[in-house]
């Protein structure tokens, strides 16, 4: 491993927290849990999802009110009364899903609500100012102060939000899950971006599922389990599987299942398949008893390819030919053709989030579950419940609001209504995208399960094409992978017949300019 580079600051922590505790009716969110932070460090918080980060932070950021505990930033007492009060005290948090007003500029989003106004005009001048001084900051002047926030990379998005962050004067910065978006190349940058606020003495909080991520970005981590604090460390002294041992409460093995899988009939075939922009030309095969990987940059047309398929996106030419089914179809039809479709984008696309677990998870099928076309709420609960244990899913029953469940828990709802619906052909577009390692375990587990089939159970092995930017989970889990770049997919690969290093080359078009 390489030597840490150490800046050193005043060792009285930027932010303590100490004894903090709250409750939700019988629910113990957080008990007894504690942090430090010191100048010029990243202290990661990991933990699965509901072992109480996001509500340690809505603490921190005051949009709750601990039932017990202290806090204290640079040493004076901190009671922040709601979020804009800890904003402006010097507490910035910047959340996986970004809040930036689209239709604004990029300076307007940067000193929105602290604009410099005289007799209730807005000093415009000092507003792109102050814009231009934040980018600048930390070396970002290719961003253009006057350009409207929604024609932006993600990534460039959240370097405004960062921006903002700094502009009002942040001491403690918190990012929620700032990679799962960004490209390998955007998180490189992210990270020397995070360096740079290191060694101006900010106090930096890290939270992320990505562990190989924390193991680089990060000075000690702390680990959450059930609302408490089970683990504190430097980075350099603690490995990756201690690291998940803690946050699970027990070793994962096998994170990756890959048992005896027999390679059946062919269910999906795709010849010269072409978007109005992407994909370019694809062909494709796809097998019953098979997980087949497509990986790739974002934007490469991944996504893309999937819309296509399931009839969500409109075809220029091609074929899309399932079972003897052949052409284009709307996903409804696709549906009754048992195809099923995990959208990555799962709050805009994949869920509805103002109705219950049951009915997301029971959506594409109400048949069965009372006569005539009647739902017997009974039923309809009851096997939504086989799903709410078999995947963990951490709600207070078939009736919460999905709106209610933490991201991982939502990832785990969405994908229980392909399975409640027993597809033949699952479609899943980053299917672990935001969910912690147990939940993967449990997600790979299943799809293991699914690719074999049950015999005694009667249960035909089932199709899977998957879409990941992650590519160990391609290789842990796939039986074939292909590569697309730039709207085109390459030839499909053996899984024994490549590593990261290959895909990563044909992903950046490397072996073509060579």
């Amino acid at each position: 491993m390489a030597q840490r580079e150490i800046v050193t600051f005043t060792r009285i922590p930027r932010l303590k927290m100490e004894g903090i505790c709250k409750r939700f009716g019988a629910t113990v969110a957080l008990d007894d849990v504690g942090l430090k932070v010191f100048p010029g460090e990243v202290l990661a918080l990991v933990g699965e999802n509901g072992a109480g980060k996001s509500t340690l932070m809505k603490v921190l950021s005051g949009a709750h009110q601990p039932d017990a505990g202290r806090m204290w930033l640079d040493g004076k007492e901190f009671k922040p009364i709601n979020p804009l009060h800890a904003r402006k005290t010097g507490v910035a948090m910047i959340y996986q899903e970004l809040s930036l007003t689209p239709h604004l500029t990029v300076e307007e989003n940067i000193m929105l609500g602290m604009e410099p106004s005289s007799f209730g005009f807005i000093r415009r001048q000092e507003v792109r100012r102050r814009a231009v001084a934040a980018l600048q900051h930390f070396g970002h002047t290719e961003i253009h102060p006057d350009i409207p926030v929604k024609n932006l990379s993600v990534a460039a998005q959240q370097l405004v939000e960062i921006a903002r962050a700094l502009a009002i004067g942040c001491s403690v910065l918190v990012l929620d899950e700032p990679t799962s978006s960004l490209t390998q190349k955007d998180v490189k940058q992210l990270f020397m971006l995070i360096k740079n606020l290191k060694n101006q003495g900010l106090a930096i909080v890290y939270i992320s599922h990505f562990l190989e991520e924390v193991q680089q970005v990060a000075d000690r981590v702390t680990i959450l389990r059930d609302g408490k604090a089970v683990g504190q460390s430097n980075i350099d002294d603690i490995t990756t599987e201690k690291i998940i041992a803690l946050m699970v409460g027990r070793e994962v093995k096998d994170l990756y299942p890959r048992s005896a899988r027999v390679v059946g009939a062919m269910v999906l075939q795709i010849k010269d398949l072409t978007g109005r922009e992407k994909p370019d030309s694809v062909n494709l095969t796809l097998h019953r008893g098979e997980v087949l990987g497509i990986a790739g940059l974002m934007g490469a047309g991944r996504t893309e390819l999937l819309r296509c398929i399931f009839g969500l996106d409109a075809i220029q030419r091609g074929e899309i030919k399932l079972g003897v089914f052949a052409g284009w179809a709307s996903p409804v039809r696709r549906w009754l053709q048992n195809v099923g479709m995990l959208s990555e984008d799962r709050k805009e696309e994949g869920l509805a989030l103002s109705m219950s677990v049951a009915d997301n998870v029971t959506l594409s099928r109400l048949k069965g579950f009372g006569p005539l076309s009647l739902i017997l709420p009974g039923r309809q609960a009851q096997a939504t419940r086989r799903w709410i244990e078999e995947l963990d899913i951490r709600c207070l029953g078939p009736r919460q609001k999905v709106m209610d469940l933490s991201g991982g828990n939502q990832q785990k709802v969405a994908l229980s209504r392909l399975l409640q619906h027993d597809v033949d052909v699952l479609l899943l577009d980053e299917p672990t995208r935001g969910i912690d390692v147990a939940a993967k375990a449990a997600v790979f587990q299943i799809i293991n399960e699914l690719a074999c089939g049950d015999p005694e159970q009667n249960r035909p092995p089932k199709a899977v094409l998957m879409v990941s930017s992650y590519l160990p989970e391609l290789l842990g889990i796939c039986d074939r992978v292909a590569v697309m770049c730039r709207g085109r997919l390459g030839p499909v690969h053996n899984i024994n017949d490549v590593n990261e290093h290959t895909l990563m080359v044909e992903a950046t078009g490397q072996e073509k300019i060579a």
